[in-house]
């Protein structure tokens, strides 16, 4: 019994050291070369976020966005990582990269939008509401809620049976609340979607009313949002350039995520660009008379 039990030890050691540093999500952020230089230039030399300039937004894979301002400083939201449970098995086949950013937001607390320390981010703002400025950029978050009742063909809902609890508003968990961030910037005012439901109340309503750009959930497997979801949401906010997240990215995400390209959707569209690279450069002048334009990132996403 004894060597039995030995053998049991070995191999959950064994188990144990397979598992990917991901899983843990403690900051190394000591162990950081970068500095806060950029933060202190910006705070001295403060800017205007409604002053026109180019902004750039490159993407990282399922709803990772990075967003650099005229001015030079840069926003990461949502970075992913593996669920360190293990419960929702791999969903990512690497590690996130660990990117220099000046901020890191995160939407909500699941595992594949929390990975705050994993980019090598100078400040974190994880579920953030309310008004933040720094330099040329105003960072306006939205208390909201996660959509809690899945529309696509897997059913990732029922797990609240599972977990003994409600997934739905007002008596739901943490993580089923979701912070819009609108990120305004070079005269222009972004929107990241997260994981939101599809109907937010009056008070979110309002300050998505505008919107230049609008990143959101979109793909074939319906996730988050059913397509009714997006037309009714694209309808109510008419931005003016629409960029797909959370979808299937080859070498970004697995077959486990259960997700699907977003083609199905963009193909659909009247107005689409195809980008052939992780980058795209909004230029405010050129996007002004955009109605509903999609920019597609594909597979496209950025690995550094």
């Amino acid at each position: 019994m004894k060597y039995f039990n030995t053998r049991i030890q070995l191999l959950l050691m064994l188990i144990l050291a397979t598992i990917p540093v991901a899983a843990h999500a403690h900051s190394d952020s000591w162990k950081f070369t970068e500095n806060n230089n950029n933060v202190i230039r910006m705070q001295t030399k403060g800017g205007d976020s409604a002053e026109s300039g180019n902004v750039k937004i490159e993407f990282y894979g399922h709803m990772a966005f990075k967003i650099t301002s005229p001015k030079g400083l840069s926003i990461m939201i949502d970075p992913w990582r593996n669920d360190p449970s293990g419960a929702w098995g791999l969903w990512f086949p690497a590690e996130f990269p660990e990117v220099p950013v000046d901020i890191v937001l995160s939407t909500h607390a699941h595992f594949d939008h929390d990975a705050i320390y994993h980019p090598h981010a100078t400040m974190v703002l994880e579920r953030m509401a309310g008004e933040f400025n720094l330099g040329d950029v105003k960072i306006i978050g939205v208390a909201e809620k996660h959509m809690c009742k899945s529309k696509g063909w897997y059913k990732w809902t029922e797990a609240a049976k599972e977990f003994n609890q409600d997934f739905c508003p007002p008596d739901n968990f943490l993580h089923m609340d979701n912070f819009i961030q609108i990120v305004e910037t070079g005269g222009m005012r972004i929107a990241h979607w997260g994981d939101n439901r599809p109907l937010p109340t009056k008070f979110a309503d309002d300050l998505l009313k505008n919107i230049d750009v609008l990143i959101m959930n979109i793909d074939g497997s319906r996730h988050i949002l059913s397509y009714e979801d997006i037309d009714a949401a694209l309808k109510r906010y008419n931005p003016k350039v629409v960029i797909p997240g959370h979808y299937y990215t080859k070498g970004a995400s697995s077959i486990l995520t259960t997700l699907s390209t977003a083609d199905e959707w963009v193909d659909r569209q009247k107005d689409v660009v195809h980008l052939n690279k992780s980058e795209l450069l909004l230029e405010p002048d050129k996007i002004k008379s955009l109605k509903q334009r999609v920019y597609y990132f594909g597979m496209n996403h950025s690995k550094k």
